[in-house]
């Protein structure tokens, strides 16, 4: 793999995730998806090695770096290598926390970022039955009442959802103002009114539980509403462009795992009397596969620096790049590694069909990867536009 300069720090917390995903998740991963239950042990124990608290800031329990998005993609590349699935736990709760990063005062972000650094997950509710890609149409409703804001709705779809137990969740607080009366609300787990529907049985990423959000009547302290009053779609969409490398990592790691697996079964398996890794048809497609997950990688870890360094412009058009490409190339190399399985890669004796199963999703979540295109082109006809 190419040396992208990581620093100390990071390369340890590399090595670590690696570790857990090698010792801990490997060799469950495959009774986790066959259940779909949550693997807590797996989680407690990536919370126990601190990563975590790899993307807090270090004055609310985190680490001492300012690098949280980029430490990000780090862990989630290397625990997507061996389980895209149980891996999302983390990542979900990193999307959780960032709307809390983006808008939270000093006084919220104490409350509820220490809790987050010692493993406590975090949820993200924006999705809903009208409002996925389309994130301006929100239909879930906070009523102001007295020093309370009364919760209606229901939010579909919910990566953690009943396992968190901290959720930043997008209102309507003004609906006379449309996409700018939205709010980001933090609403806990126990909240009278505050239930989760049932757990959808999904094709991949099964030991990510994945359920409804439903309020009624949900009362929450109206100092839960991160920044402004009405700045929940703006704060969506600065955490998008946080976020989305990081979907980007768990793409990259599900690919990456997807290939090592190939090319080990490549030199195992024999036909014609030689391993099949002799036929330059199959060495050909294996070439392919590593060019497009390392170009993957440069992408993801160019773009996650940018992010760190704040830069104030093309931020959302690279986080999408880095999302779209990344996730389509999962999808290309765990099919072509599914291939280079035969008829075997097809049975779930074999693990590779899961990584096919997992890549899926990347290519759907957090904006399908038509809304990445379009952000893409936007962003590039905008820059047009202003001489850039």
């Amino acid at each position: 793999m190419i040396d992208y300069f990581f620093t100390e720090e990071q390369m340890m917390i590399r090595d670590v995730a690696r570790e857990i995903a090698d010792k801990r998740i490997r060799p469950v991963s495959a009774e986790f998806d066959e259940s779909g239950e949550f693997p807590w042990e797996v989680t407690k124990a990536i919370a126990e090695a601190d990563l975590f608290r790899t993307f807090i800031p270090e004055q609310f329990g985190g680490m001492d770096m300012d690098t949280p998005i980029m430490n990000m993609c780090i862990v989630t590349e290397e625990l997507s290598k061996a389980c895209g699935g149980i891996a999302l736990g983390f990542a979900a709760t990193g999307l959780g926390t960032m709307p809390i990063l983006v808008a939270g005062s000093d006084e919220q972000k104490a409350k509820w970022l220490p809790r987050i650094a010692d493993g406590t997950l975090a949820a993200f509710g924006l999705t809903e039955a009208n409002a996925g890609s389309d994130a301006g149409g929100v239909q879930t409703k906070a009523v102001l009442d007295g020093d309370e804001l009364v919760i209606n709705g229901t939010k579909q779809w919910i990566t953690n959802a009943g396992e968190a137990e901290i959720y930043t969740v997008f209102c309507v607080t003004d609906p006379a103002k449309g996409a700018r009366g939205v709010s980001t609300i933090v609403v806990e787990k126990g909240t009278p009114g505050f239930t989760f529907g049932k757990k959808e049985n999904k094709l991949g990423i099964r030991a990510s539980v994945t359920r409804e959000l439903i309020f009624q009547d949900c009362r929450v302290p109206k100092e839960n509403i991160l920044g402004k009053p009405g700045s929940g779609f703006f704060n969506a969409m600065k955490t998008f462009d946080m976020s989305r490398p990081g979907v980007a990592a768990q793409a990259l790691g599900i690919a990456a795992g997807a290939l090592d697996l190939a090319v080990k079964y490549s030199r195992e398996r024999r036909q014609f009397g030689q391993p099949i890794s002799s036929f330059q048809g199959l060495r050909w497609m294996l070439a392919d596969m590593a060019m497009k997950v390392e170009a993957s990688r440069a992408l993801i870890y160019a773009t996650a620096k940018w992010v760190d360094t704040c830069k104030p412009k093309k931020s959302a058009v690279y986080s999408a790049m880095a999302k779209c490409y990344a996730s389509d190339v999962a999808m290309e190399v765990t099919t072509n590694a599914l291939q280079v399985f035969g008829g075997y890669g097809y049975m779930k004796e074999y693990p590779i069909e899961k990584y096919m199963r997992d890549a899926k999703i990347t290519q759907i979540y957090e904006g399908t990867n038509q809304i990445q295109r379009e952000e893409i082109s936007k962003g590039l006809i905008a820059a047009a536009a202003g001489g850039e």
